[in-house]
Formats: C-alpha cells, sequence, structure tokens
C-alpha cells in the first residue's frame, strides 16, 4: 500500500504507522486522516496484524490541527475537520479488535496529545512532550480528550492542563498515570517496538475481549460489568490459544499463541 502523507509496514504482527509529514511536525491534515483510517482498517482486518504501532516521523509525534488547513477560508472548516478527521480516528483506534501502541518520540500536542492517549498503551521518549495546547488558540480540547484525559489523571489535573495549556514531560507524564511509561531517547524505537511485538504474539482474541470490556467499563454498572465479564471470560475458554497457555503452563514451556 502506498501512502503520501504516512508510512505504514508490517513486520513480526505488527502494523507499523508512522505520520510522515516531518516538516509539519505532523500535524493533521484530511488527507493524512483519511491515510491513518484506512491503515486502522486494514491492520483491524488483516490476520497478518496482530498489534499496531502508531509514531511519528522526524522530531515530532504530532503537532495536532494544521491550521493553515483550519483558517482557510476555503476549506474544510471546524465542523468537517473534527467530523472526518479526529472522531472516525479514535473510534477506530477504540474499537480495533488489537491493542495499540502509542509511541510518543517527540512532541505532541493538540488532538496528537489526545490521539495518543486514545491507544491501549501510550509509552513517549524521555525528552517528549504533551500539551493540551487547545486553549491557547481558544479552543476546547478534542480527539476524545475531555473523556480520556480525566479518566486518565483525575480531573482538577485534568482541568488544569487543558485550561492552562502547560507542557508535560514525558516522565512526569508516566508519574501522574496519563501514560504507560518512558524509555530513553537513544533506544526509544527499539524498546517501544519491542512492546509492539510483544503484544503481537500474546492471545490476541483474549486482548481484543479485554479492550472490548475496558471500553464498556466506562458506561457499565458494576453488576453489568461482573456479568459481561463472566460472559468474555467463557469465550476466552473456548479460543485455541487459551487450551494452548493451559498446556504450556502444564508442560512448563513458553506457549505459542496463534492469535485464535
Amino acid at each position: 500500500m502506498q501512502y503520501e502523507h504516512i508510512l505504514f509496514s508490517v513486520e513480526n504482527q505488527v502494523g507499523k504507522i508512522t505520520l510522515n509529514r516531518p516538516r509539519s511536525f505532523n500535524s493533521f491534515i484530511i488527507p493524512m486522516a483519511k491515510e491513518v483510517q484506512h491503515a486502522l482498517d486494514y491492520c483491524n482486518e488483516s490476520q497478518d496484524v496482530r498489534s499496531v504501532y502508531l509514531t511519528g516521523a522526524g522530531k515530532a509525534f504530532c503537532a495536532g490541527e494544521d491550521l493553515n488547513e483550519a483558517i482557510d477560508p476555503e476549506g474544510p472548516g471546524m465542523q468537517k475537520i473534527v467530523e472526518e478527521t479526529y472522531n472516525p480516528i479514535i473510534l477506530r483506534l477504540r474499537n480495533l479488535k488489537k491493542p495499540v501502541v502509542a509511541a510518543v518520540n517527540g512532541i505532541a500536542a493538540g488532538a496528537g496529545a489526545n490521539i495518543a492517549l486514545a491507544c491501549d498503551i501510550c509509552v513517549a521518549a524521555e525528552s517528549a512532550a504533551f500539551i493540551q495546547a487547545f486553549s491557547k488558540i481558544g479552543l476546547i480540547p478534542d480527539s476524545g480528550g475531555t473523556f480520556f484525559l480525566p479518566r486518565l489523571i483525575g480531573i482538577q489535573k485534568a482541568a488544569a492542563l487543558m485550561m492552562l495549556g502547560e507542557k508535560v514531560g514525558a516522565k512526569d507524564a508516566a508519574d501522574m498515570n496519563m501514560i504507560y511509561k518512558t524509555y530513553p531517547d537513544e533506544s526509544f524505537e527499539t524498546e517501544s517496538l519491542a512492546l509492539a511485538v510483544t503484544l503481537a504474539q500474546m492471545p490476541t482474541t483474549g486482548l481484543a475481549y479485554t479492550k472490548h470490556l475496558l471500553n464498556q467499563s466506562f458506561q457499565n454498572t458494576l453488576d453489568a460489568q461482573l456479568l459481561l465479564e463472566r460472559d468474555f471470560q467463557v469465550k476466552s475458554g473456548q479460543t485455541r490459544d487459551y487450551h494452548e497457555g493451559v498446556q504450556a503452563f502444564l508442560e512448563k514451556r513458553k506457549p505459542l499463541f496463534t492469535g485464535e
């Protein structure tokens, strides 16, 4: 598959998506968003992909929306940008039946930060930083920011970061549970990609069920969630990977999961 604004490859059953507008700090325009959506759809459907790795080219992860597109009087306008760029990406990230690792290699600002936080696991290079930049230009956080960030760090801290637009370094982001962990800059790509490879070797169906349950937990009561856990535990117990995992445990060997 050939793309103009992203790089895409599959290796070791990892679908690697690289935002590739480095001169614009990988800021989004609608054509790039459409390519990301297409790549995510491919990853969701392909049996060759069992995890997804999302990162940026150059010095930035993603600087959010390209303001040249946003302010263009002949451009798509704010409603179309949100409806056709960010909302579909967030929904795809959350509904993808495979784990998604956001590998934040540099600055993640505005929508770029919130797309990273919507992924299943977000890791960052030690020199990376996150900023809810919306208030700096009179906008509100989009791309699921008002949904995910308060759930990660609490409503008080989320409100402060969104209203003040303060930059948060990667180590501080990890300390406040905004992200999973950081890696040294010099080993970031190797270690973060290894995380995605590890996930690709795990029981993919079971991970998809776990992701579904986490999504449902945002709206369920405890009683409803317990019933859902029961139902999906039964389904998990019917997978090939469950039987392989048990057999490997009994035989004291490493399991060979196939994702089935």
